[in-house]
């Protein structure tokens, strides 16, 4: 019953649980044909703004699992974290944006950050992941990475399919809202154990 308290309370079923309230939301403002301005648009905006605030905290949450034994590995670690979270950035620009248009105006992010903050958000957790399912003993199953890669795909095939995608994070993130804390250095422990996975100290 804790375990499950632990994974419902975490930023890894929270996230993914507002992308998906916002999905469906773009989805009820959008049967008249339009997205704009309104009360649908105005709150599925906010929760795709908490959406995001919070996959930054799992960012930095996949960068603390992250195996980091070697130079090498801590420095990829550190790279695709701090990769993630410049997309995580550029998401939250755009969507602050949506919800004032004055801001928008007055300070846009560049068009070039439009296309980069997706792909450097999606590169630098999918980089997490598989180094979690990677790693020796695994942390994540192999399908984690997966589920999470064809969630992306939806995205960018049509924000319609944005509650499946959605459905899909929460499906590959169950694993990392499960742990309750970062493995040690010196013994790190595979997910799905029922023992608590120590602190690094």
């Amino acid at each position: 019953m804790t375990s499950k308290l632990v994974g419902v309370r975490s930023p890894a079923f929270t996230a993914p649980l507002m992308l998906l309230l916002y999905g469906l939301l773009r989805l009820l403002d959008g049967l008249d044909g339009e997205h704009g301005p309104g009360l649908a648009w105005n709150l599925g905006h906010t929760l795709f703004f908490i959406a995001f605030a919070l996959f930054g905290m799992v960012t930095i949450r996949l960068r603390q699992l992250a195996p980091a034994a070697t130079i090498r590995r801590r420095f990829l670690a550190n790279m695709a974290a701090a990769v993630g979270l410049f997309g995580v950035a550029c998401f939250l620009w755009v969507i602050l944006g949506d919800l004032f248009a004055q801001l928008d105006t007055a300070a846009p992010l560049p068009e070039p950050l439009k296309m980069i903050g997706p792909l450097a958000f999606q590169l630098g957790w999918l980089t997490l992941l598989v180094m979690l399912a990677a790693a020796k003993p695994r942390l994540l199953p192999a399908w984690s990475p997966l589920l999470v890669l064809v969630g992306f795909l939806l995205f960018a095939a049509n924000l319609d399919l944005l509650p499946i995608g959605a459905l899909l994070l929460m499906a590959g993130l169950t694993p990392v809202a499960r742990i309750s804390r970062p493995p040690s250095a010196t013994a790190p422990q595979a997910v799905g154990t029922s023992e608590q996975i120590p602190s690094s100290r």
